[in-house]
């Protein structure tokens, strides 16, 4: 278990004043976003890890037929080969000709794609059309060997990645200004006075142009007669606006590794708090009984005994004011001497009294 001084020290830096954040980092403009792209490949030239399978077999068939080579499937049983899932994500405002990242994962029971080379393979979107085309060498982030009697693997073997590896060839058209002249920011974390502040910054250097509509959205009108060519300066002035992002009163624990965290605006009611453990110790020991020297009667016999003992730690009762700070919430548990899963427990029965002014989250 950490130590409460690590633990403590995740609170104080949520209690550092928060500064202005950019409006580009906490918001994203609607339209705009990426897409998935899918498509099913085969990989080749691997070491006999390759999985054998059926849809590796009619893969292989159906490639060498396009290469003007008619064969049978259930005569291509190589493990060299394996049928994989190929992933994309392809970016906002990418072009035709542009590079993007690809994920492979094995579907069919290879060992491994280490060495593997995916062959030509399309990209598909949720419509069904191609958007880019992937092939090339993978890289594998991890090993596996195996012999007669043992093995060894690290990470995942069957997973692997091409930097750079497909090519886009259909763009897919973004459109973020609307019909009205208008862009609409989405909130990552949705507040509403981060929503109002994020209006108000604009407001002042833009006079009129934009409205909080929700917790989650703030609307922003074009300035008239504003340039297409103009556009992609206006909105780098807009997203560089600096505001404070508020946070909600919030506490977040995570019982496996007795981590708290606890927000900014977390607030205490008054409270008296007394905690304290009782250990009961119990011990098992083996004793030799014997009868007395030159008895003629009587056996030596091992018989057992179980002794108990109890502890319990010396508490006081300490009487916590409302609040004001997470800092002087970190200084008063500090100085009660509280581990990590204490402070668990405490926060859990301050919730059940309605002590607690705070969202409680456990994990």
């Amino acid at each position: 278990m950490r130590s409460l001084a690590v633990i403590l020290a995740a609170i104080l830096v949520a209690a550092i004043p928060a500064g202005a954040e950019r409006i580009k980092d906490i918001v994203d403009i609607k339209n705009i976003r990426s897409n998935q792209l899918v498509g099913v490949g085969l990989v080749v030239g691997l070491n006999a890890t390759g999985d054998g399978a059926k849809i590796s077999q009619q893969l292989l068939s159906n490639r060498l037929r396009r290469a003007g080579l008619v064969l049978n499937p259930d005569d291509l049983t190589s493990k060299s080969i394996a049928s994989v899932e190929v992933s994309a994500e392809l970016p906002p405002f990418a072009k035709a000709g542009s590079r993007i990242d690809v994920t492979v994962s094995a579907n069919s029971g290879a060992s491994s794609l280490q060495g593997g080379v995916l062959v030509l393979t399309e990209l598909h979107g949720a419509d069904g059309e191609v958007y880019a085309v992937a092939q090339g060498p993978l890289v594998i982030g991890g090993f596996s060997a195996s012999g007669d009697k043992s093995s060894i693997s690290k990470n995942h073997p069957t997973v692997g990645f091409i930097t750079g590896g497909a090519t886009v060839e259909r763009e897919e058209p973004t459109e973020f200004v609307e019909c009205n002249s208008e862009i609409t920011l989405l909130l990552k974390n949705p507040d509403i006075t981060t929503a109002e502040r994020i209006a108000e910054a604009i407001n002042a250097a833009y006079a009129g142009s934009s409205m909080a509509v929700d917790h989650g959205t703030v609307r922003v009108r074009l300035p008239s007669g504003l340039a297409r060519s103009d556009l992609a300066a206006f909105i780098d002035k807009l997203l560089s606006l600096k505001v404070k992002v508020d946070f909600p009163a919030v506490v977040v624990i995570n019982e496996r590794t007795g981590t708290v965290i606890i927000g900014e605006n977390v607030g205490i009611s008054t409270v008296a708090i007394s905690h304290g453990n009782l250990s009961i110790i119990t011990e098992e020991k083996d004793y030799v009984s014997q009868p007395a020297p030159f008895s003629e009667t009587g056996s030596t016999e091992k018989t057992q005994r179980t002794s108990i003992a109890t502890a319990e730690e010396q508490s006081r009762l300490h009487v916590l004011p409302r609040q004001v700070s997470v800092a002087e919430l970190a200084r008063a548990l500090n100085a009660m001497g509280l581990s990590p899963r204490d402070v668990i427990s405490i926060f859990q029965a301050l919730r059940q009294a309605g002590a607690l002014q705070a969202e409680l989250k456990i994990m």
